[in-house]
């Protein structure tokens, strides 16, 4: 098997994210890890927690090798300000930025096969003078893709989304036929290319109480989603739906199912969340590289206390190191 290097970002300095991925010395992984965070920092957030962990500067002309045991190759980028446990600093916001901006130049050079990333701080970001909306906005904009889609897996589920951020008054606007017909290819394209999927199954539904209900509770069914839906048939992908969301978090579907394609944000996520939360994973689908996340925020109130869950951030490294070796 060929090792590869995968870049982690610990995110916001204050936050649980030295925590977790500190914990990566806890246990040998078989690709080569490497942190991309200010490498002071993580010394002491390590000496905080009592973590014995030699920390190894990154050299990008050295051959990859497994990452081991006790050990953190670490991509060093300084701090504008010394973090402080558990309390934001709106003056480490473009640190933030800087460690994202690496780890994405160095998955479109090749150098990293995919990308880890911790939790970060929205807010503290826009307060350092960024707009900033999100991971998923920043890689699109890093790497001149014009639209990705959001996906989020745990065991036995997969969802993804038509429309991410937006307030619920404005979803209806923006599923249109064209935006279904971009979201369906990207989503079919990466099933087939990053899943190893050679003809997936995707559960689509629909964006009204009982899928409109022929029209009764909603005309979006009949004059805009089917119809989109029964072009992308003709292409040769196999769709089901729509379906009422109420009913479609079903076994005799799901188990039929490869994803599950959503119109709005929180039409799926609660029940993936309900079904996984802790163990579930954010893939940005459509990017040019592979990228995971972790399906929850920077909780500052666990930061330095040896508490933060590391399920989630374990299964987003999982499924990025499982997605780098289906590509091999």
């Amino acid at each position: 098997m060929i090792c590869n290097r995968i870049i982690i970002t610990a995110g916001e300095p204050a936050g649980i994210g030295p925590d977790l991925t500190l914990s990566l010395a806890y246990r040998d992984y078989p690709q080569q890890l490497v942190v991309c965070a200010d490498k002071h920092m993580l010394q002491q957030r390590a000496s905080h927690l009592g973590i014995d962990v030699e920390l190894i500067d990154y050299c990008a002309t050295d051959k990859p090798v497994p990452h081991r045991q006790g050990t953190l190759v670490v991509e060093h980028i300084p701090l504008a300000k010394e973090a402080v446990i558990g309390q934001l600093n709106e003056a480490n916001g473009h640190y933030v930025l800087k460690t994202l901006e690496r780890a994405a130049q160095g998955c479109m050079s090749g150098e990293f096969a995919a990308i880890v990333t911790g939790p970060v701080h929205k807010g503290v970001i826009n307060r350092a003078g960024v707009a900033f909306s999100g991971h998923t906005e920043f890689f699109a904009e890093q790497s001149d893709t014009p639209m990705v889609v959001m996906m989020l897996a745990t065991e036995g589920l997969k969802v993804a989304l038509v429309t991410t951020h937006i307030p619920l008054a404005y979803v209806s606007k923006a599923v249109t036929a064209e935006r279904i017909e971009q979201i369906m290819q990207i989503l079919h394209k990466d099933m087939v290319t990053k899943f190893a999927l050679n003809n997936p199954r995707i559960y689509v539904c629909g964006l009204n109480p009982h899928a409109g209900e022929d029209g009764c509770l909603g005309q979006e069914e009949i004059q805009t989603i089917s119809p989109a839906l029964d072009k992308l048939r003709e292409q040769g992908m196999d769709i089901i739906g729509p379906l009422p969301a109420d009913t479609i978090f079903n076994h005799k579907y799901l188990q039929d199912a490869d994803v599950v394609l959503g119109m709005y944000h929180d039409q799926v996520l609660p029940v993936l969340k309900y079904k996984g939360f802790g163990s579930s994973v954010n893939i940005t689908l459509g990017l040019p590289f592979i990228r995971t996340s972790v399906d929850h925020g920077t909780a500052l109130d666990l930061a330095g206390t040896g508490k933060a869950d590391t399920g989630s951030f374990q299964t987003a490294l999982s499924h990025a190191i499982e997605l780098v070796e289906k590509k091999q």
